[in-house]
C-alpha cells in the first residue's frame, strides 16, 4: 500500500469493491427484488458523495438516508433518484422534504396531516412510505393502529402511498423474535385495505437478516447497508454465501520511535508498566480520529506486516504500541487499524470484538479529520 504523502491518519475507500459487492448481492437476489441502498450517516463513514455516485452508476433502485439534510445532499448529486428518509421529520423540516422531492416515512396521523398541508401549499404531491412498529418500540405506527394511519393517508389526494415497511431490531441475535415480527407485519398487511392497485415497495429485511424473498409473500424490496460495504451478514442470512470484499481500511503513521527502560509507566495514569527494556512507536492517531479508548491495553495494529500491541491508554491524538520485536520501524511507517498488511489482516469484525463496538458504530466513529482517499477502480 502506498502511504499518502500528506496524511497522518486516513481511510482508503475502494469504490471498485463497493460495485463488485453490489453486483454479487444482486446476483443472490431474484431479479424482481428491488435494491434499497442505505447510505445514512455519510454512507456509514465511507463518504456520501463518492459512495452514492458509485451506487447510482451501479444500478440501485432507491437510496435511503436518516434525515432531510442527507436527502438534500443526495438530491444535489442526482435529480430524479427516489430518496427515502427513514427517520421521523421534525415539523420545520416538512416543507423542505416536499420541496426537494424526498420520500418521508410516516408513523402517525399527525405526520400525514402535516405533509398533506405542505403539499397543498406547494401544489405538489408527495410519495410516502408507511412504517409499522412490529415490536421494536421505536418509529412506526403500532401495528394494531395501522388502519388508522392508512386511512389518514388515503383521505389526502396529495399523499401517494409508495411503500410499507418495518424494521427487524434483532435479526442478527434473536431469530425467534424476528420471526414473530415478520408474522405481525404480514398479518398487518393482510388487514390493510385500499392499497391493492398501488405499486408499493414492501420491505422488512436488511443486511442482518435477509430472507423474506425466499418465501411466498408480498415482499419486493430489501434494504442493504453494511453488506454492500463488505461486512458479512448474519450467519442465518440467505446471502451468507455471498463473498463481499471490505471497502474501507483505516490507517495512521508512526510519528516517533523511542527506547524505554523496564519499569516505565505508559501513557496517562501509567496503566501499563514495561516489564523489560522496550522500543515503542507513538502513532499519529487517537480517540479524536475514531480510535476507541476501549482499545487501551487491549488492541493491536499492523506495522510492517506484524501485530503490535497497544500499550497504555489511547489518548486524544496519539496511541502507543510495542515494536520491540520488529526491527527497522521508523517514523512515517504505516500502522493499520483495519485492513491488510502483507499476510496479516484486521477486519472490522476483529476491531469491534476488542473495542466492544458494533460495526455500524465503529465505521461512523471515524472522524472528519481522518482523510478519505478513494480508489477509483473501473475494472469490475
Amino acid at each position: 500500500m502506498t502511504t499518502p504523502p500528506s496524511a497522518r491518519c486516513w481511510t482508503e475507500i475502494d469504490l471498485g469493491a463497493l460495485e463488485r459487492n453490489l453486483k454479487r448481492i444482486r446476483a443472490g437476489l431474484p431479479e424482481w427484488i428491488r435494491y434499497v441502498a442505505v447510505v445514512k450517516a455519510d454512507a456509514y463513514g465511507h463518504g456520501m458523495a463518492q459512495t452514492v455516485t458509485r451506487l447510482m452508476r451501479s444500478g440501485v433502485d432507491l437510496l435511503a438516508v436518516a434525515n432531510v439534510r442527507e436527502g438534500i445532499e443526495i438530491r444535489e448529486i442526482g435529480a430524479g433518484w427516489p430518496i427515502l428518509i427513514l427517520s421521523a421529520a421534525l415539523p420545520d423540516e416538512v416543507d423542505d422534504i416536499v420541496e426537494w422531492d424526498l420520500i418521508p416515512t410516516l408513523s402517525s396521523v399527525e405526520e400525514a396531516a402535516r405533509f398533506a398541508a405542505a403539499a397543498r401549499r406547494q401544489q405538489r404531491t408527495v410519495s410516502v412510505h408507511l412504517k409499522i412498529d412490529t415490536g421494536m418500540g421505536r418509529l412506526g405506527v403500532w401495528h394494531e393502529n395501522a388502519e388508522d394511519l392508512l386511512a389518514a393517508v388515503l383521505v389526502h389526494p396529495e399523499l401517494l402511498p409508495a411503500g410499507i415497511f418495518t424494521h427487524f431490531a434483532s435479526a442478527d441475535i434473536d431469530p425467534a423474535f424476528t420471526a414473530r415480527q415478520r408474522r405481525v407485519f404480514l398479518n398487518t398487511l393482510g388487514r390493510l385495505k385500499g392499497l391493492e392497485a398501488a405499486d408499493l415497495l414492501i420491505h422488512a429485511d436488511n443486511s442482518a437478516g435477509l430472507e423474506s424473498f425466499t418465501r411466498a409473500g408480498p415482499f419486493n424490496a430489501v434494504r442493504v447497508g453494511l453488506l454492500q460495504f463488505g461486512i458479512p451478514p448474519s450467519p442465518d442470512s440467505v446471502l451468507r454465501s455471498v463473498q463481499t470484499d471490505p471497502v474501507l481500511s483505516f490507517h495512521t503513521r508512526v510519528g516517533l520511535v523511542k527506547s524505554l527502560p523496564a519499569g516505565t509507566g505508559i501513557s496517562y495514569g501509567q496503566t501499563y508498566t514495561l516489564g523489560c527494556d522496550s522500543r515503542v512507536a507513538i502513532l499519529a492517531a487517537g480517540y479524536a480520529d475514531g480510535i476507541p479508548t476501549a482499545l487501551s491495553n487491549r488492541g493491536s495494529v499492523l506495522i510492517r506486516g506484524n501485530r503490535c500491541s497497544v500499550l497504555g491508554r489511547v489518548t486524544m491524538d496519539q496511541t502507543i504500541v510495542d515494536v520491540t520485536a520488529i526491527p527497522h520501524v521508523h517514523a512515517g511507517d504505516t500502522a493499520t487499524f483495519i485492513g491488510d498488511q502483507e499476510r496479516e489482516s484486521i477486519r472490522v469484525e476483529d476491531f469491534c470484538s476488542i473495542s466492544g463496538q458494533i460495526p455500524w458504530e465503529a465505521l461512523v466513529s471515524i472522524t472528519k479529520r481522518v482523510q478519505r482517499i478513494y480508489k477509483i477502480d473501473t475494472g469490475i
